[in-house]
């Protein structure tokens, strides 16, 4: 009779899974401003100005925009540091990088830029979480 007490308490002290656990890194293409889908190109025409972070689904697809809002030159670049999937979400993980300071062309004042990044992956019917 304990022993089958005792198999009743293990089973019932299973280990939760952490629900932001990678499962699988996601395969994705960064795309160019060509490759945008029209109707997603206008929206982000519209936000670019302030920071955004948005999906868009067509096609069997998903983007994944994320925007930097205005900055004060140009030379910046956005590294993808994580797209991967988890249990309950996708997770995006993106970092602005700054101009390279040994290229002079690259900080100058006075030529503001609105960097943004449109990643395509497949379509999984799940949110995205931004970090």
């Amino acid at each position: 009779m304990l022993g089958l007490l005792g198999l009743g308490l293990l089973a019932g002290c299973s280990e939760k899974k952490d629900p932001m656990e990678k499962i699988k890194d996601l395969e994705f293409t960064v795309l160019s401003e060509d490759n945008i889908p029209e109707e997603l190109k206008v929206v982000i025409e519209e936000k670019k100005d302030t920071s955004f972070k948005m999906t868009y689904q067509d096609n069997g697809f998903m983007y994944i925009c994320v925007g930097y809002g205005e900055q004060v030159s140009g030379g910046y670049s956005i590294a993808v540091n994580a797209l991967y999937l988890t249990e309950n979400a996708i997770y995006a993980d993106t970092t602005l990088l700054g101009p390279d300071p040994s290229d002079p062309a690259a900080g100058k004042k006075n030529s503001v830029s609105c960097p943004y990044i449109v990643l395509k992956t497949e379509f999984i019917d799940k949110p995205v979480v931004f970090d």
